[in-house]
Order: structure tokens, then sequence, then C-alpha cells
């Protein structure tokens, strides 16, 4: 039995609700089932849960950058150096930061200048399409750069 203060509230019987969505080719959905009464909604269902996946999907963003690393040692002979190059550069058109770590051995690390060449060698093969984060710093018996992918200009 519904009062007539419920009908000013715009409360309809379940029944008639379910007959006037069906007449509308729609869905009743429970809005909130824990107010008294039930509070209930005539409504595309399906379009309704494709618009809250796809605002799910816009807010988690399309990619994580990651942190990748190559790591070279002084004596990495030429020919194993372009082959980690090619790797570094397949990481950076995927988006991904990239570290290239130097490791030294014993008095390899007295050779920083060796190491700083081989680094602007690889600074000037990747050349503009990086973005250097942080320039090469010596820590313990590593030396480390950190580089980013360019943004590229939407077409």
């Amino acid at each position: 039995m519904i009062d007539q203060d419920d009908n000013q509230l715009g409360v309809i019987p379940t029944i008639e609700a379910l007959n006037l969505a069906r007449e509308a080719g729609l869905d009743l959905v429970e809005v909130s089932p824990t107010e008294t009464p039930p509070v209930c909604r005539i409504v595309n269902y399906g379009k309704q849960l494709y618009d809250r996946k796809k605002r799910i999907k816009a807010s988690q963003g399309s990619h994580t950058v990651t942190l990748k690393e190559v790591r070279l040692r002084p004596k990495t002979d030429p020919h194993d150096l372009k082959i980690k190059l090619d790797r570094a550069k397949k990481f950076l058109e995927l988006g991904h930061k990239l570290q290239f770590t130097m490791l030294f051995r014993g008095r390899e690390r007295f050779n920083r200048e060796f190491a700083a060449n081989i680094f602007k060698g690889i600074l000037a093969e990747l050349g503009e399409t990086i973005k250097i984060e942080r320039p090469a710093s010596m820590e313990g018996r590593r030396m480390t750069l950190l580089v980013s992918p360019v943004k590229k200009a939407k077409k």
C-alpha cells in the first residue's frame, strides 16, 4: 500500500516500474538498495556498463613507463655494443625509460674518460630521439646514464 507522501516523492510500485521499463525497451536498475524505499532507475543497462568500462580504462592510462637497463663494460666489443644499442632503440620506441650502466672491475674504474667516451658515442648514436634525464655519474663501481624517449608530435 502506497502512502500519499510516498506518491508525491515519485514512488511507483515495482510491477508498474517493470512494465514501464519493458514498454520503453529498457531495464529497471536498482541504484540504491539500502534506501527505504529502494531507488531504481529505468536505463539501458548495456550502455551503462559500456560507459563505466570506458571510464575505468581511460582513467587507468594507456601505457605505464618502465625503466629498462642496458649493462655495459669498458671492454665491451663494438659489435656487442651495437647489438645492445639496437635493443635499446626498441625499448625507446616502446616508450620506456632507459638506464645505461657501465660496470667497472678492479683498475678499470680509474679510466672514467674511457667510459665517458663510450657514453658520448651512445648519445651520438641515439641522437635526438632521446632526452637526458640524468647525465653520466659515477656511483661506486658503476657509472650510470638515464635517458627517456622524446615525445613525438601526433600527425
